[in-house]
């Protein structure tokens, strides 16, 4: 098969033995796939083959200090790569799989690339629930490192087209599963002892960790890059974005949110679940807008909103 620029859609191969076939046979030949995933589309390669993972941070134009999170099938796979202590396995139990990435220190033979990690003494690990993720994990028998299929810094991509366009003639294999469900990136705990740490609010609320845990998360410390997406900018647009806007200025593409209506409204019914899906795809429309720039609703910091609200931050830094 041709490492060109693929696109498979049509819901009669989206699923499909044949489709999962081509890309898992990519994948074991060292090439890429970009997937989806319920939170955004990832573009995945065999994280133990050092120059696979080489190709992800050459295709996304990552910088090489910025982590990878590595997918695995369940909690058997993910004790083979990180060591899980009794906190990190009732995380795992209670929210796996789904929008969950614990950060846990390296097994001592840990298989996977030293890029992967950056350098690292830990490792990012999450366990998938999206179907199509799953099921090439379950038929490659890889552990699949897949970070947001994008240029790095730029918008994630909820959809295939996003993933087709921020990439462009670099974009390899694409697995068309819809609009991503979540819509945001997995929340990223960090595991220290008997301790936690949130290093990337996102669909796992701290009510819902504090819940498993029996207390809140510890502050956190490290001012050094330990996780995806924590990096003061990030999610970005090309355009300037304003927050906070009840209004937008005649050159602004205007992101609405409850009775904020906007040109295109996250959530009418203020429902923060729902801006989380649709808010990558927002700023997608407002990119390709005639207008120069990009304002942003207000929008609360409560349960999700942490997560919105920091992904804003970092698109709109510095505006």
């Amino acid at each position: 098969m041709s490492c060109s620029n693929d696109h498979i859609g049509g819901e009669a191969r989206r699923y499909g033995t044949a489709t999962i076939g081509d890309a898992v046979a990519r994948l074991r030949t060292g090439g890429l796939v970009a997937v989806p995933t319920e939170t955004v589309y990832g573009l995945a390669a065999d994280s133990t083959d050092p120059a696979a993972v080489a190709e992800i941070y050459r295709t996304k134009g990552r910088p090489d200090f910025n982590p990878l999170i590595v997918h695995v099938l369940d909690l058997d796979d993910a004790r083979k790569l990180g060591q899980f202590n009794d906190l990190a396995i009732c995380f795992a139990n209670a929210l796996w799989p789904g929008p969950l990435t614990l950060v846990v220190p390296k097994t001592a033979n840990c298989p996977v690339a030293a890029a992967v990690t950056a350098g690292l003494d830990t490792i990012a690990l999450r366990v998938p629930a999206h179907p199509v993720m799953r099921e090439m994990l379950e038929a490659s028998g890889l552990y699949l490192a897949a970070p947001s299929a994008n240029r790095s810094g730029a918008i994630s991509p909820t959809t295939a087209d996003h993933v087709a366009r921020s990439l462009g003639p670099a974009a390899p294999l694409i697995l068309d599963g819809g609009p991503c469900e979540r819509g945001i990136e997995s929340t990223i705990v960090a595991i220290d002892g008997s301790d936690y740490r949130i290093l990337r609010p996102g669909p796992v609320t701290p009510a819902q960790l504090e819940a498993i845990a029996g207390k809140p998360a510890a502050t956190v410390t490290s001012g050094k890059i330990e996780a995806p997406g924590q990096m003061l900018s990030h999610y970005a647009p090309t355009k300037p974005v304003r927050l906070g806007a009840q209004a937008a200025r005649s050159d602004e593409y205007h992101i609405g949110f409850g009775p904020v209506a906007g040109d295109m409204n996250l959530s009418v019914s203020a429902d923060l679940a729902e801006a989380a899906s649709l808010l990558f795809s927002a700023l997608h429309h407002a990119e390709a807008s005639d207008k120069p720039r990009i304002a942003v609703a207000p929008i609360p910091e409560g349960g999700i909103g942490l997560a919105l609200n920091d992904r804003l931050r970092r698109a709109a830094y510095p505006e």
